[in-house]
């Protein structure tokens, strides 16, 4: 079932690529500006095939994004059909109709999602109270410590932990991770059984597991493995118990007619937790450039901490599905919906090569009243493709590092 639904996240999220780039497709053509090409990732070219309506549709190899093109790009060229013969107004519903598309979908998505079960992604998150009620609750292990009762007992990461309680009693039901160090610890030195879910959905009970009377401490480097976070940076104390797990919980809760608020009240504490991830990021990397100059390792890593912990690449964004396909369907469906509001907001900021960059570009030529000459506009953004490829490389290397 998780493997599914991972191969239903990366069609989602391929499918992110494909709203955002029709957004602009559609905005162009309904604006008489010619596209010259539909692609779905970045070239060198798989596959292509000209359309009756005269553009060419292509899948590319480079999974960083997609792309149209349009009939005279450059916004000094005049001739008829071309974009930059087009209106202020004109050009700029086609740069922002990729940002509309993508900000429209987490919208529509996380509405769903609030009526069929809305999973807790982050603290204090919004919700309307009065229209709110859980309807479920689920505990899993990130992390097993080697030669602990769990790991003798067949529990594995991603198992679900379901109940617990002294051999042949009456089992006691988790509810969230703080119930299961409570009773392991009421229960320590004695056996015990749990009952607990795998990865495929099958529900299993242990054969009698004896718990430890002595606290099992998770080593420092697992609990960085574990959590991949920013948390894991400063160097919090591991999970202490007497059945060697590390477990963490989310629930999620239905709404009815609030789910629209929901959506957009959600949407909001994302957004503002986006920028001020991106500040972190910024911080972090002045932090590794300071660190490099000064060669201060301890900056460095400090710096590579904050920021890696606030971005992902392809691979991260590969292990976030892969974890988001194991908690179930509403998780990976939130997740789709958050991508989608960041590459919204990503492609809203004034970053080179980004529909951003090119909006605020082109805007501010305006108000200044000096058009971008054709070589000015495409040294600006070769200077930002390059720089954004750099930045993807040492993302996935941190990615890779990170996971790995």
């Amino acid at each position: 079932m998780s493997l599914l639904l991972l191969i239903i996240g990366i069609i989602f999220f391929i499918g992110l690529v494909i709203i955002h780039e029709f957004g602009h497709f559609i905005a162009a053509r309904r604006n008489g500006v010619e596209v010259e090409e539909f692609g779905i990732f970045f070239p060198p070219r798989l596959y292509k095939k000209r359309m009756k309506s005269g553009f060419i549709f292509s899948i590319n190899l480079l999974p960083l994004g997609g792309f149209v093109k349009l009939k005279g790009e450059h916004d000094s060229d005049n001739g008829e059909g071309t974009f930059g013969a087009a209106s202020l107004w004109v050009k700029s519903k086609i740069m922002l109709a990729g940002v509309f598309m993508n900000l429209l979908t987490a919208l529509v998505l996380l509405t769903i999602i609030s009526l069929i079960g809305m999973p807790q992604l982050i603290h204090n998150q919004f919700q309307v109270k009065s229209d709110s009620q859980v309807s479920s609750r689920t505990v899993y292990i990130t992390y097993v410590e080697p030669g602990s009762p769990a790991a003798k007992a067949g529990l594995k990461v991603d198992d679900q932990i379901l109940a617990i309680g002294l051999k042949n009693q009456k089992l006691n039901y988790i509810v969230n991770d703080q119930v299961l160090p409570k009773l392991t610890k009421d229960y320590a030195g004695q056996e015990v059984d749990i009952l607990y879910k795998t990865v495929n959905s099958q529900v299993k009970k242990t054969s009698t597991v004896l718990l430890t009377s002595q606290v099992v401490e998770n080593s420092q480097k697992a609990y960085l493995k574990a959590y991949n976070s920013a948390k894991a940076c400063q160097l919090v104390k591991p999970a202490k118990g007497y059945l060697g797990v590390m477990p963490a919980s989310y629930q999620t809760n239905r709404s009815t007619w609030s789910a629209p608020i929901v959506a957009v009240g959600l949407s909001a504490q994302a957004t503002q937790l986006t920028f001020k991830g991106i500040g972190n990021a910024l911080y972090g990397l002045g932090s590794i450039i300071a660190g490099f100059v000064t060669n201060n390792k301890v900056a460095r890593q400090n710096g590579e901490c904050s920021a890696s912990s606030q971005v992902n690449g392809p691979v991260g964004i590969f292990f976030i599905l892969k974890q988001s396909s194991i908690m179930g369907y509403q998780f990976l469906l939130a997740i789709i919906a958050l991508i989608s509001l960041t590459l919204a907001i990503m492609n809203i900021l004034p970053i080179p090569a980004l529909d951003g960059g090119r909006f605020w570009i082109i805007l501010i030529s305006r108000i200044f009243k000096k058009p971008l000459s054709q070589k000015t506009e495409e040294l600006i953004n070769a200077i930002g493709f390059i720089i954004l490829i750099v930045l993807i490389i040492l993302i996935t290397n941190v990615d890779i590092n990170r996971f790995f």
